[in-house]
């Protein structure tokens, strides 16, 4: 073992000695920091075959798909992008990291969902992928102090040594949370907000592009983002999230929105 890794091991049981870990969900003792406990993991649900290929969304059977592996709601409207893959179904225990992440400055909950986004898209993480989170207005980023889409980007990019340009979308305007608008009001709301900045248009072209975001919902937001990346000459657009909510239909507003949560101390 190298000295440097020696070190590292060493301070990092100093820390579980200083501050047991306990579950990013629930707060449980856990026996590795940056992870989940048992009976939270077990409701992670995370998402596995049968599941649409463009839409990500878990299937009751394969019989439910088509020769194309697409469900019949992207069979009828395929979506912009070329394939989808999620981590996990938004469940209670995921709404809870992704929110807490997205709200609370809980970014340690970035490296969790990020290593499980790598697994999901091992087929389509392949060399010579470029990594392009969702954007943020810059307003909300000054608020913020970050981009969630942009922490999960650059942990998958870490982990696969993948390519990665944080800043290559623009949010060209400020739009409203989505998590009360209809669905219809989410297209519009969204619609020419996104487009490429202008010096990172020569990096787009002609790369297989993977656009990476926390959750997709009813695709508004991704939708706008893929034709940005399409008109600045990209080959390839597919999608990467942490979770999908289940069916690309109208869900119940209170798994999407919630109060600010308390910082995690």
């Amino acid at each position: 073992m190298t000295r440097p890794a020696m070190f590292r091991r060493v301070w990092h049981a100093l820390l579980d000695l200083l501050y047991p870990p306990s579950c990013l969900s629930c707060g449980a003792d856990v026996t590795q920091a940056g992870l989940l406990c048992g009976p939270c993991l077990v409701q992670s649900q995370p998402v596995v075959q049968p599941f649409c290929r463009t839409c990500a969304t878990p299937q009751v059977s394969q019989a439910m798909l088509g020769d194309g592996g697409c469900c019949p709601a992207c069979e009828r409207h395929p979506p912009l992008w070329g394939q989808a893959r999620a981590a996990f179904v938004y469940t209670p225990v995921i709404r809870s990291l992704v929110l807490q992440l997205k709200y609370a400055d809980r970014l340690e909950n970035a490296a969790f969902l990020g290593q499980r986004m790598v697994h999901a898209g091992a087929d389509m993480l392949r060399p010579g992928v470029l990594l392009v989170p969702v954007p943020v207005h810059r307003w909300r980023l000054l608020r913020r102090g970050y981009n969630q889409a942009a922490l999960l980007a650059a942990h998958i990019a870490r982990r696969g040594g993948f390519e990665h340009v944080p800043d290559a979308l623009v949010r060209q305007r400020a739009t409203a949370s989505l998590a009360r608008f209809s669905r219809e009001a989410r297209w519009v709301e969204v619609e020419h907000a996104m487009t490429v900045r202008a010096t990172r248009r020569n990096q787009i072209a002609g790369r297989h592009v993977v656009l990476v975001d926390d959750l997709l919902t009813t695709g508004a937001t991704a939708t706008a983002c893929v034709a940005a990346l399409q008109q600045a000459g990209a080959a390839r657009v597919d999608l990467l999230v942490a979770a999908v909510v289940p069916a690309r239909e109208e869900v119940d507003i209170s798994l999407l929105d919630m109060p600010k949560p308390a910082s995690h101390m």
